[in-house]
Formats: structure tokens, C-alpha cells, sequence
């Protein structure tokens, strides 16, 4: 796969922008993939970053994956939940903290048919990558 890691940068920067400057009007929903907003705390740098996510409900839950757009490596904002899994997610234009941990097989085998459903290439990409592709639980945590 050729290395598009610029343009997929670039697509993100802009959706973020537009998502969080129209409260969700622009950006929560591209050609009718529902998207999300998941802020996490960067691992080694404290900072908090923000990107855009393909998302689908499970119950309560928000399901997302860490396809990475099937590069080998994980995408950034998954490491960053695995060392810190509180999280804060914007659904168009409603804010709310959650706690994220990944699916085990048994839900990922549930739930691979309805993202695949949401965003064929996600069987691509499993299929071009020898690692396994994250399937990411995201509950929400209790207002206190």
C-alpha cells in the first residue's frame, strides 16, 4: 500500500476542525459513517489529542477499531488508551468522559460483522496487516 500517511494526516486535521467548530454538523456523519470524536492524553508527552473515529453503538457502549487504515503499526490514540484508558468522546454536539478497554474475542467476533457493515475495508485491512486489528470498547464513565 503506498504510503498516504500525509493525506490521512491532512483529511483529520480538517474533519476535527470542522466537527468541533460545527458542534457535529460537519463531520459526524461522511457519505453515512457515523464519526466520533475521541480525546486521550498522550503517553509520553501529557498532551491531549483529539481524532476522529468511525464508530458504532453496542448498548450503551461506542465500539471503535484501531485499524490504523491497516498500517502495522497501531494508531497513536490507542497506545495513549492503553496506558491511560480514560478517555472523552464527542458525539456531534454532547461531551462525555468514558473508560476504554479492548473487546475480548468473543465480543470482537460479535461485533467485526457490524463495523465491517459501517466501513467495508475494514476485512481489507485485517486481511493486509500481520497484526491484530483492536476492536475497542468505550463506556461511559459515571457523572460524579
Amino acid at each position: 500500500m503506498p504510503n498516504i500517511r500525509w493525506l490521512l494526516a491532512w483529511i483529520t486535521r480538517v474533519q476535527r476542525f470542522l466537527y468541533i467548530r460545527t458542534g457535529g454538523a460537519i463531520g459526524a456523519s461522511i457519505f453515512g459513517i457515523t464519526m466520533l470524536l475521541l480525546t486521550t492524553v498522550g503517553r509520553r508527552s501529557g498532551v491531549e489529542r483529539t481524532t476522529p473515529l468511525l464508530y458504532v453503538e453496542d448498548g450503551e457502549r461506542l465500539v471503535v477499531i484501531g485499524s490504523n487504515a491497516g498500517d502495522e503499526r497501531d494508531p497513536a490514540w490507542w497506545l495513549n488508551l492503553q496506558a491511560n484508558p480514560r478517555a472523552r468522546v464527542q458525539v456531534r454536539r454532547e461531551r462525555f468522559d468514558v473508560v476504554a478497554r479492548r473487546a475480548d474475542p468473543a465480543e470482537t467476533e460479535r461485533l467485526w460483522p457490524r463495523l465491517v457493515s459501517a466501513y467495508s475495508y475494514f476485512d481489507r485491512y485485517r486481511e493486509n496487516t500481520r497484526r491484530a486489528i483492536p476492536v475497542i470498547l468505550l463506556e461511559r464513565r459515571p457523572v460524579a
